[in-house]
């Protein structure tokens, strides 16, 4: 799965959800690698943080696969940074490609030495002075903003932001998605050579038509004419 999303970005993701009628599931935004241009493809490794790495830990131990991205659900926090250089370098040591948190990293200068791609809002130098009781689903699913994942699911990320895709379609969607991006490379390369997007598009065939029918879309008309640009 890395390799195919090696070519791809996630917007190309999000728009061959779109285009195929698979939900959209994005991590709120502002949640962006520690480094720019780390990417992240893989099986989502739950984990809810109640104010201990033993819960990464465990995950490591029980459920860990080569190429997991662990997926950390601290709420979305602002006031705790839950995941720090231990956490990230045992990861490594489990084989895992990588983090994504929904909340905040810290040791950033050692993040950044360790390479292991890791997602989050942000750095904050606090870590937990809390240790909640610990939920049935601490290690079966993780919330990121308004979406559950759990291991059924695969996640793509890169410096647009983080994406979630049910396994069972993770194939047909990448398949889309390097259809739209050969499309739109095409495009690129020919408004680069002269021909101006709105000659590939015949956008003014399109005003034409919208003047007769305004339930006419410019999405409806570029499925007609072969554009990707939208989705």
């Amino acid at each position: 799965m890395p390799k195919r999303f090696a070519e791809l970005s996630t917007p190309l993701i999000a728009d061959a959800c779109v285009r195929l009628g698979v939900p959209l599931r994005a991590a709120p935004a502002g949640v962006g690698p520690v480094v720019p241009g780390q990417r992240l493809a893989g099986r989502v490794l739950p984990a809810r943080h109640y104010g201990s790495v033993d819960v990464f830990l465990e995950a490591f131990t029980r459920y860990a696969e080569p190429g997991d991205v662990l997926v950390v659900d601290n709420a979305g926090r602002r006031d705790e940074a839950c995941v720090g250089d231990l956490a990230v370098l045992e990861a490594a040591a489990a084989g895992v490609a990588g983090l994504v948190v929904w909340g905040l990293h810290r040791d950033t200068p050692d993040l950044v030495e360790i390479g292991l791609p890791v997602f989050s809002y942000g750095a904050h130098a606090p870590g937990p002075v809390r240790l909640d009781p610990r939920g049935a689903e601490a290690l079966r699913s993780a919330r990121v903003g308004e979406h559950t994942v759990d291991s059924a699911d695969l996640v793509f990320a890169d410096d647009d932001g983080v994406l979630f895709v049910a396994a069972d379609r993770a194939d047909e969607v990448l398949g889309t998605a390097a259809d739209i991006f050969r499309t739109e490379r095409a495009q690129a390369r020919r408004i680069r050579a002269g021909e101006t997007l709105r000659e590939q598009t015949r956008f003014a065939e399109y005003l034409e038509r919208r003047a007769q029918d305004p339930s006419y879309t410019f999405r409806q008309h570029l499925r007609r004419v072969g554009g990707a640009i939208e989705e």
